[in-house]
């Protein structure tokens, strides 16, 4: 195997204080959520400022209903995110431990399941508000792929969600025993695909830059449900790919199933990841197509 690049010396934790004997720490995952939320909230902001974007230059909501829509995505992601991960990922250990399950400060966050908790949220708050759907959901997805960019990159930086091994020339040696266990001979070295920075490119940078090309320059948010659907099936084309060089998590993984494939026939299969992927590849075709201009 290649040597591969050597991970860079980034603490996961931006500054520490002790106060009373207890230790509080910001991390870079945590300040990606909160930028990610406030960037995403200032694109909304900006996009219903501007009424010629929108079908019949009518925006889908005012500046202040954007702000009362963040409460309930906020809410939808922590919930949604921390449930999907249990549900679809660790059943059986959270069964077993469900006093575990709000431990949110320990990790394990699922994207589909805060995608499901942010889709349930806003569905709830727009049809209370008479929101139109569509439109309010191509506002959401303009402003979601700078927040996918910015946790990605901390996944990096947490040296965490790292891929299979790799002799690439920019495989990375991830610290800690799990990413140097990659079955290699005593004097190799194990690098491994930096699958967190494939899905920041991927899901983060080139889908939101499409996005905002599509609305801002090509009158996309006047055709309802176009930007939406290119923003789920994109995800999830993307997040598909890159399932074939991410390391599945530790509980799919056997000696009879080394890819930790969640299903498979003959030796032929998909990860949780992609099962997951599927419907939202086919969702995101369906929006596409169906979005007409007004």
């Amino acid at each position: 195997m290649s040597t591969g690049l050597p991970f860079p010396n980034i603490s996961p934790e931006i500054f520490s204080i002790s106060l009373f004997g207890i230790e509080f720490a910001l991390r870079w995952y945590a300040l990606a959520y909160i930028a990610g939320i406030l960037i995403g909230w200032r694109i909304a902001v900006v996009a219903v400022k501007k009424p010629a974007l929108w079908a019949n230059d009518t925006p889908p909501m005012r500046p202040e209903q954007v702000e009362e829509l963040l409460t309930w995505v906020i809410l939808g992601i922590i919930l949604g995110g921390r449930l999907g991960f249990v549900l679809f990922y660790q059943p059986g250990y959270y069964l077993q431990n469900p006093g575990e399950i709000l431990a949110i400060w320990q990790g394990g966050m699922s994207f589909h399941g805060g995608f499901l908790g942010v889709v349930i949220a806003a569905l709830i708050y727009c049809l209370r508000s008479g929101i139109p759907l569509r439109p309010a959901a191509d506002m959401m997805a303009l402003a979601t792929p700078v927040g996918l960019f910015l946790g990605r990159v901390a996944n990096f930086i947490n040296a965490e969600l790292w891929g299979r091994p790799t002799d690439l020339p920019w495989g990375v040696r991830f610290p800690g025993v799990a990413a140097q266990d990659c079955g290699q001979a005593l004097v190799e070295i194990c690098a491994r695909h930096p699958s967190q920075l494939y899905e920041a490119l991927l899901e983060g940078l080139l889908l939101g830059a499409a996005l905002l090309w599509l609305a801002f320059r090509r009158g996309a948010l006047k055709a309802p449900g176009r930007i939406v659907g290119l923003f789920i099936g994109g995800y999830g084309f993307a997040r598909f790919l890159v399932e074939f060089v991410r390391q599945p998590d530790a509980q799919f993984v056997s000696d009879g199933n080394p890819l930790g494939l969640a299903w498979q026939i003959g030796g032929y299969g998909l990860t949780m990841g992609q099962l997951l992927s599927i419907p939202m590849i086919l969702i995101g075709a369906y929006l596409w197509a169906t979005a007409r201009r007004a």
